[in-house]
């Protein structure tokens, strides 16, 4: 037994989510007000009912089809489970989603989305007289939305497999793709009366959707968004098309004059060393934006050790010092401080990476003079009590 729940994202919205919250009110008045369990005869059949009788022509119906039950039908629930389900995903993923949008457009995203996921049910399922209700294929919509937007940012997700229970942390891109859309939707069809094919309609438009204000500019990209990826891959394949043919993208010729082998390979080499410190600083600011410090910093070692004369901007040198520091690795972490200082000399608070960095060569690399020297500097500026004693303190023992 498998079970994987996500439980939290990296990112949190900078501006209160007041159209999420307003959906997921609107959603639990109205299943108050609906949900009235009891049984009725069907056929001759005693079947458990779960609405009020007067609100069933409101669930959509794909061979009796209304125009007005593409929409009522998201705000309608057959259980608790089924409701809190819902709203447990639309609070994960709605809530930096309509940040995103704003409020109007997060509730236009919310609506289309559960009419396109109704109409999909309906093209699939055309003949069926089965009634379909929920929220789930417009929360569907929402969650491919978030999917375009962040993919890069991490999922905590709980498991539990038979006695091992823990969390780890997947990358959106990967959870949402093949877990919630490919695992639970295409390969694992196996509950009676899921509406699938609402939810993969739902997670196509909300993902199409968000790629087309993408590229028309309807809402501002970013670096690290779904269409982001797909422009840097494109160029990637346009690069290697073009080089493949003996095209030199950077004279506009094509090379026609014979080299020697051993300056091929020494282009070759600086090219690939170029491409990897390349590759390697996206993929640090990339895990910066998801918050994913500590794998930011095993990058940033690694960047340095391919080329030791790499600099960082300013608060991502100093956040991956920090993260060094914290992990314990204090020969890294004064490099990374010392490279800090070296290029961000006028930092305002630069009396607290002195700080830090004379505690590091003090108490862990044992190098008083080093220690003593940025003590020094840092208690010629310190203002805060507690640091200048701190401060203070390790000068007097290095000095004992």
């Amino acid at each position: 037994m498998l079970l994987i729940l996500p439980i939290r994202t990296n990112i949190r919205p900078w501006r209160t989510p007041y159209a999420n919250y307003a959906l997921i009110i609107a959603n639990v008045i109205i299943f108050l007000m609906t949900y009235s369990p009891h049984y009725s005869w069907v056929a001759g059949t005693r079947v458990l009912e779960p609405l009020r009788p007067a609100v069933e022509q409101f669930m959509l119906i794909p061979k009796y089809l209304r125009i007005w039950q593409l929409v009522t039908y998201a705000f309608l629930h057959g259980s608790i489970i089924h409701i809190i389900g819902n709203m447990f995903f639309l609070y994960l993923f709605g809530n930096n989603v309509n940040d995103k949008l704003g409020h109007l457009g997060y509730l236009g995203l919310y609506l289309a989305g559960a009419v396109f996921s109704g109409i999909g049910h309906a093209v699939f399922h055309s003949s069926s007289p089965i009634p379909t209700l929920g929220a789930s294929g417009a929360v569907a919509a929402v969650t491919g939305a978030y999917l375009a937007l962040f993919p890069q940012t991490l999922i905590t997700v709980l498991y539990w497999l038979f006695f091992f229970i823990g969390t780890t942390e997947i990358p959106a891109l990967y959870f949402i793709g093949f877990k919630l859309v490919f695992w639970d939707n295409v390969l694992e069809r196996r509950i009676p009366n899921v509406a699938y094919d609402a939810h993969l309609s739902g997670y196509a438009f909300g993902v199409l959707a968000i790629l087309v204000m993408l590229a028309t500019g309807l809402i501002t990209s970013s670096s690290f968004d779904l269409w982001a990826m797909i422009k840097r891959w494109n160029r990637r394949r346009q690069y290697r098309d073009a080089v493949s043919t003996g095209y030199d993208p950077f004279s506009g010729q094509t090379m026609t004059r014979q080299i020697k082998v051993k300056e091929v390979k020494k282009t070759a080499a600086e090219k690939q060393q170029e491409e990897k410190t390349r590759e390697l600083r996206n993929e640090i600011a990339s895990r910066i934006a998801q918050r994913n410090l500590p794998a930011a910093a095993e990058l940033y070692l690694e960047l340095i050790d391919l080329d030791s004369e790499q600099i960082l901007p300013r608060q991502y040198l100093l956040d991956i010092a920090n993260q060094l520091a914290g992990d314990n690795k204090p020969a890294q972490a004064a490099q990374a401080y010392e490279q800090f200082l070296t290029h961000y000399s006028n930092y305002e608070y630069v009396e607290q990476v002195e700080l830090m960095l004379g505690i590091l060569y003090s108490r862990y690399l044992q190098k008083p003079d080093l220690a003593a020297k940025h003590l020094q500097a840092a208690a010629k500026k310190l203002s805060d009590p507690g640091q200048l004693k701190m401060c203070n303190d390790e000068l007097a023992r290095l000095l004992n």
